[in-house]
């Protein structure tokens, strides 16, 4: 909306710091974060009032984590609620990318949303049907993918390699964008199970893309790095430092011993979020890399379910793995700070392929 209104006046004085990226990015953070502070604690007591007993804690998960009945879900809403207003604020509503991830992003955060209140309202922890919510997923990954390459065409790339490797075609790349974006957005749901476990990883990927996506968008830069260009790619900086910015408010609130959780409603946003932003930047292999915590999250429940189902044994004491280090002794703060650690290696591993090809 600022950038529309000081287009109009013709970007006098100082209004027209609001033609940069770098300006508009960081003033989507400091929004964020000042929403998400703001109404964070009547939103709060809110769902708490609303939800009486909160989110429904599992009787076969870890014994500690009892302790945690009565505390509210849905605190993905404070989330999106802060990324929503931040982005009307201070991004392109002429940039078609920004409104494809956005899209995304709403469209996962409102499945999620349905999904809690599923669970909230029966008092379970199963919520929608798997099979119901994977198929709405995929078509809202699917709707967005397709609007993004309407822009960007269908080249794959790989990190390591100058230039793209293959044309697969827009069908092909639909799949495989759709794909990537719910393996994401359930990924992050996977690693959503200890207080600030998923947080502080998603905005160390966000901050990663953050960078990619300004490197991209910039031809000079680009052509430098070997990257693939893509022209209007760069204002999704804005998106990712409204991810950081409204992460950073919630994680406020869901420091240990949280007073939120932040529920499907907002792992299912984010991990959409990251996983659109890398189709439109073109590096969806590369948030494999920057997004390893999540991708390693999601490979324990897999391994454990394939070897359960075929032997009867159990690879990890607990899936997902982050519950495995807890059985064997770890202090979730201990676990959750190590992940920590783990996922901004791994960001800055994804990262170095910028320069590798």
């Amino acid at each position: 909306m600022f950038l529309w209104i000081a287009e109009q006046l013709g970007f006098p004085g100082v209004l027209n710091l609001i033609r940069y990226i770098t300006f508009r990015a960081g003033a989507a953070t400091a929004t964020a974060l000042f929403i998400g502070l703001l109404i964070g604690p009547k939103f709060i007591g809110w769902l708490r009032v609303r939800q009486g007993r909160g989110q429904p804690i599992r009787a076969d998960g870890p014994q500690t984590h009892l302790s945690k009945r009565g505390t509210p879900t849905m605190g993905g809403l404070m989330i999106l609620t802060s990324v929503s207003i931040a982005m009307i604020l201070w991004m392109d509503f002429k940039n078609p990318y920004l409104w494809a991830c956005l899209f995304v992003t709403v469209g996962f955060g409102l499945i999620g949303f349905l999904d809690d209140y599923d669970k909230v309202t029966k008092k379970s922890h199963k919520g929608v049907p798997g099979k119901t919510r994977l198929v709405a997923e995929f078509l809202v990954a699917g709707v967005g993918t397709w609007a993004i390459i309407q822009g960007t065409g269908t080249d794959l790339y790989l990190p390591f390699v100058q230039g793209p490797v293959a044309d697969i075609g827009p069908v092909a790349y639909i799949l495989f964008g759709s794909f990537v974006i719910v393996a994401f957005g359930n990924a992050v749901n996977l690693t959503d199970g200890l207080d600030g476990l998923a947080t502080m990883p998603v905005i160390i990927a966000s901050l990663a893309f953050l960078l990619i996506t300004y490197l991209v968008g910039n031809a000079v830069f680009a052509g430098y790095l070997g990257v693939p260009h893509v022209l209007g790619v760069g204002d999704l900086t804005v998106l990712c430092s409204a991810i950081i910015g409204a992460g950073l408010a919630f994680l406020w609130f869901n420091a240990p011993p949280a007073a939120v959780f932040m529920g499907d409603t907002g792992s299912l946003a984010l991990g959409g979020a990251l996983g659109v932003i890398a189709v439109a930047a073109r590096h969806e292999f590369v948030l494999a890399i920057i997004g390893g915590l999540f991708v390693i999250e999601a490979l324990s429940v897999i391994v454990q379910v394939f070897f359960y189902k075929r032997t009867g044994r159990r690879i990890f004491k607990m899936a997902p793995i982050h519950h495995h280090f807890e059985q064997i002794g770890w202090s979730e703060p201990t676990v959750v700070i190590r992940f920590w650690i783990i996922s901004f290696v791994l960001a800055l591993a994804g990262l170095s392929t910028l320069k590798l090809r």
